[in-house]
């Protein structure tokens, strides 16, 4: 039974999280060979002001808001 978590920055919409569950829990399916109703999706989110990368913490380097629509 495959567990998979997923680590993201807030803002992501319900519509982006279920469209990536779909997609991920068909390809574990496949790939891992098992039933897809075995496959266990969770998201950790996280404040961007908890989240660095390079150094700078993501709500310094990007600023408010960013990934609220995707990957701008």
């Amino acid at each position: 039974m495959p567990f998979i978590n997923v680590k993201i920055a807030k803002g992501r919409t319900v519509e982006q999280k279920q469209q990536f569950v779909e997609a991920i829990t068909k390809v574990a399916g496949q790939i891992l060979n098992v039933k897809e109703e075995w496959v266990t999706v969770v998201f950790d989110e996280y404040e961007r002001e908890n989240w660095a990368t390079d150094g700078t913490l993501h709500s310094i380097k990007f600023g408010k808001g960013f990934g609220k629509m995707g990957t701008e």
